[in-house]
């Protein structure tokens, strides 16, 4: 399933894989003056496409190498003959076959491995310039793409939501926490996140700042709790009340118990200002 939504001078794409057995997650890709941010997956790649027939195309970067961000390069390079960018530590990724959980096998579809460009330190546009800026937290090899002058932050998987309740095998979240602590330092008289699910946050810095506030409570918070000789277990009923049902969905790659363990060795490591 796609949608299309206008914000601005953006269109979201928004994108549904259809597949039996998972909860429904809408992925959102990015299209502003010609540049292409991010390709969503395998299974929406036809639909992905002809959404963009009869549009202009004249680059594409990938925030990052997971296949619900690369899963339509290869026919977008086809299609439009143009090069797609990433981090350098995403593009041997990128370039390589996936070994992917039978699960993300399932929702996302096998992407097809595809050469894509390092990224410099900006994109240019025709009217726009994006300043590409690191943020690892989801995962290694992850940027946000900053347009100061609009005060757009394309944010990738940085920021989902302010209060996440779980984290997958590649998180970390003391650069997590560093990583929006990164962006809200940048001078911009507004800053609104374009995310790469359904949201967008209009005010960002608020979003953004609740985020790494609640981030950083909890890595005190487990911190305390395991002084007290609670374990990892115990602590997400403490805190959560359940553990959450990705868990058993993913196969427990996605789960709140890592999200505590997380943010346990974040707090350990003084994780914060």
């Amino acid at each position: 399933m796609i949608e299309l939504r206008k914000f601005e001078e953006i269109t979201q794409i928004r994108m549904k894989p259809e597949r039996a057995g998972h909860p429904p997650y809408w992925i959102s890709s990015y299209l502003v003056d010609g540049l292409l941010i991010d390709t969503g997956c395998k299974n929406t790649e036809e639909e992905f496409i002809a959404a963009l027939d009869g549009r202009t195309v004249l680059v594409a970067v990938n925030t990052h190498h997971h296949e619900d961000h690369v899963g339509a390069n290869k026919a977008v390079k086809e299609k439009f003959g143009i090069e797609i960018f990433a981090h350098r530590e995403a593009v041997p990724i990128i370039a390589q076959v996936p070994d992917m959980p039978s699960y993300r096998l399932h929702y996302w579809g096998r992407r097809e491995p595809c050469e894509v460009l390092p990224l410099g330190d900006r994109i240019e546009t025709p009217h726009h310039l994006f300043e590409v800026i690191e943020t690892p937290g989801h995962c290694g090899g992850h940027v946000a793409l900053v347009e100061r002058a609009r005060g757009w932050c394309f944010s990738g998987d940085l920021y989902i939501s302010k209060k996440p309740n779980v984290a997958g095998p590649e998180f970390n979240v003391a650069h997590m926490i560093r990583s929006m602590k990164r962006i809200l330092s940048l001078d911009m008289d507004r800053i609104i996140v374009m995310t790469s699910a359904l949201a967008i946050e209009k005010n960002g810095q608020q979003a953004f700042q609740e985020c790494v506030s609640y981030l950083e409570e909890l890595c005190e918070t487990v911190k305390d709790l395991y002084g007290m000789g609670m374990t990892p277990a115990e602590m997400v009923t403490r805190i959560f009340g359940r553990e959450s049902p990705l868990k058993s969905l993913t196969d427990g790659q996605y789960s709140t118990e890592r999200l505590v363990l997380l943010a346990l060795e974040a707090g350990m490591q003084e994780c914060g200002p």
